[in-house]
């Protein structure tokens, strides 16, 4: 029995990676000619969330969110969240924001068309390896959420192997407060069971997500961003311990 759930993941899995890079290939240039012609950034979102919804139920993850009310839509911020897995972006993408902007791993530039859909969409690369280049990327998001953009970042910088946060990163904090922007705390729970780091197959499973409540950073300065990271780091270890959402 568990052979056989694991050769169904396998070939669900399999069909997804060929119809979403089948997806990007098509959606990906139509977007960007689009966007350019007609100066509509949104077609590119509008694609965006149809190619995760369509990966989603090809490989048969289902998505439960508490706390959608705490979701500030009238008004940029930074949304912060735990890192389990690599499914964790794109369900964040979808169900938290309907233009959510991505801070990402320079490296994936290298994949040609997808970085072009990305800058295209208003994402900002980050050089980790590159102080200088980093504080200049902080800089550009910290001027598109000034501009209305709301940002997704990932503190801990990398997937967690276990439940236990991995320190934060100062950086989407930095992009927050250069901005004057609400912090709002999301815990993601699931993405592990979905996608165990090192493996190339998805089980079908639930996520949960969980939106606290925005915290505000206005009239704070970089003096204060440590008390900020605690406070936040702390929002999100009480949103795990909340547990998977139930029906």
């Amino acid at each position: 029995m568990i052979r056989a759930a694991l050769v169904i993941a396998a070939v669900r899995s399999a069909a997804t990676y060929l119809a979403v890079s089948l997806y990007v290939l098509f959606a990906a240039p139509i977007g960007m000619l689009l966007a350019m012609i007609f100066r509509w950034k949104g077609i590119l979102y509008i694609f965006g969330h149809g190619g995760v919804r369509l990966g989603l139920a090809l490989c048969g993850i289902e998505v439960r969110v508490a706390g959608a009310h705490h979701i500030p839509l009238g008004r940029a911020a930074v949304y912060c969240a735990n890192h389990q897995s690599n499914v964790d972006p794109p369900i964040l993408f979808d169900r938290l924001h309907p233009r959510m902007h991505i801070v990402y791993k320079a490296e994936i530039d290298a994949i040609p068309l997808l970085a072009r859909a990305f800058r295209h969409g208003g994402f900002v690369p980050i050089e980790r390896r590159n102080k200088e280049a980093a504080m200049r990327s902080l800089e550009a998001g910290a001027r598109s959420i000034q501009s209305g953009n709301s940002f997704l970042i990932f503190p801990e910088g990398t997937r967690s192997r276990s439940a236990e946060l991995l320190p934060f990163k100062k950086g989407g904090f930095l992009m927050a407060l250069k901005a004057q922007a609400p912090i709002v705390p999301v815990a993601i729970q699931g993405g592990r069971d979905a996608m165990r780091r090192g493996s190339w197959i998805i089980q079908p499973v639930h996520v949960s997500i969980r939106v606290g409540e925005p915290i505000e950073t206005a009239g704070m300065d970089m003096s204060q961003r440590d008390v900020l990271i605690a406070r936040v780091r702390a929002q999100i270890e009480e949103l795990l311990a909340k547990g998977p959402v139930v029906d």
